[in-house]
């Protein structure tokens, strides 16, 4: 079994801590994406697991066993890095039975394992060539599989899409969750991509400033954010985020104006009792504006851009000195047009108060 578990993992450089006290278990066979900004620690937390950072404080079983004295060889994890990391002047072949020969395994299964990965990853015919020779795809493919050759318990991988372009990126994207289903492997991914983490996660950890701010599946967290910082980092294009204030108060509900066009009035139910004058966040998805009228107010923005993609149109507009992205079915005159009226509907639409904390 390759369950892991963080209780209370704590880093720290020197005097300063980056890693405050996460938690998280990962459940055998489960495919997890760490995401968040640049600093944010999700690679220093990858790292601590494979063993190639001191954890400060905290325990971190791999298989229900305590691992954070385990040397990284001895841990049942192989990590795939964003650099490759292949030896250059090695054969493809040579590559993937490097670790596997320098560990003394039996000439005969490293053999079936190599063939194995090959067969598994399509790079039969590569099995000769060296780094060099090779695509940025196929490089990736071999730096995979030379994780896969290890067998090991738990596949780590640091961004290891990044120095792709697009294309490539979507077609091995498609290849490692093919490759997840078929191994079965506990798998934890680090990514700053929101395609990559929302296409490849059974659940995906956001992190901000060395804190998990929540984990869950995909789907819970783009539609179910716990804060403001979540609901702007999960989703692309990013939430729409719009000032306001509370200019009315009832048991269980609220009427905000925004501040960049204060005739836009909303009544919007909440939990906790918030005061009139109170400075709030209206937060709404480019897809969830309606059409003019079909909503629950009105507002009208000016269009800057409009960026045409067969079916829908993103529409980059502004009212006041707010910016917002609209997402609308296909529509070639919106660029042709100063202003455009959406409608606001109360039901696909949040509220955050001063510090991000979600009131509805």
């Amino acid at each position: 079994m390759a369950e892991l578990s963080l209780s209370n993992i704590v880093k720290r450089f020197g005097g300063f801590e980056i890693i405050h006290g996460a938690n998280l278990e990962v459940k055998d066979g489960e495919f997890v994406v760490f995401v968040g900004p640049s600093g944010c620690g999700k690679s220093t937390l990858l790292r601590m697991i494979a063993g190639l950072e001191d954890i400060t404080s905290g325990e971190l079983r791999i298989g229900g066993r305590v691992v954070n004295d385990v040397e990284p060889a001895d841990r049942g994890i192989a990590m795939v890095f964003q650099s490759y990391a292949l030896y250059p002047h090695l054969t493809v072949e040579e590559n993937l039975s490097f670790g596997l020969r320098m560990n003394g395994n039996p000439k005969a299964d490293t053999e079936r394992r190599v063939r194995h990965v090959s067969e598994i990853l399509q790079i039969a015919e590569l099995m000769k060539r060296r780094p060099k020779q090779l695509s940025g795809g196929q490089r990736q493919r071999v730096a995979i599989g030379r994780a896969i050759v290890r067998e090991p318990e738990v596949f780590l991988f640091d961004e290891p899409l990044s120095n792709l372009d697009a294309e490539l990126r979507v077609q091995m994207r498609v290849e490692i969750s093919r490759l997840h289903k078929q191994l079965g492997t506990t798998m934890i991914y680090v990514t700053h991509d929101q395609t990559e983490a929302m296409t490849l996660a059974d659940r995906i950890v956001v992190l901000r400033a060395g804190n998990i701010e929540q984990i869950g599946a995909p789907l819970d967290l783009y539609d179910d954010p716990a804060n403001q910082f979540v609901a702007g980092f999960v989703g692309s294009p990013k939430m729409n985020f719009l000032k306001a204030v509370v200019v009315e108060t009832q048991p269980g509900r609220v009427v905000i104006a925004l501040e960049s066009e204060a005739d836009t009035r909303l009544a919007m139910p909440i939990a906790d009792p918030v005061e009139v004058g109170a400075k709030v966040t209206l937060g709404i998805r480019p897809e969830h504006f309606v059409d003019a009228g079909e909503g629950d107010a009105d507002l009208v923005v000016s269009i800057d851009v409009a960026e045409h993609l067969g079916n829908t149109s993103y529409i980059y507009a502004a009212i006041g000195s707010e910016q917002l992205i609209i997402e609308r079915p296909e529509s070639r005159s919106a660029g042709n047009r100063e202003t455009l009226t959406v409608g606001l509907p109360a039901s696909h639409t949040f509220l955050f108060d001063g510090a991000g904390r979600r009131l509805r």
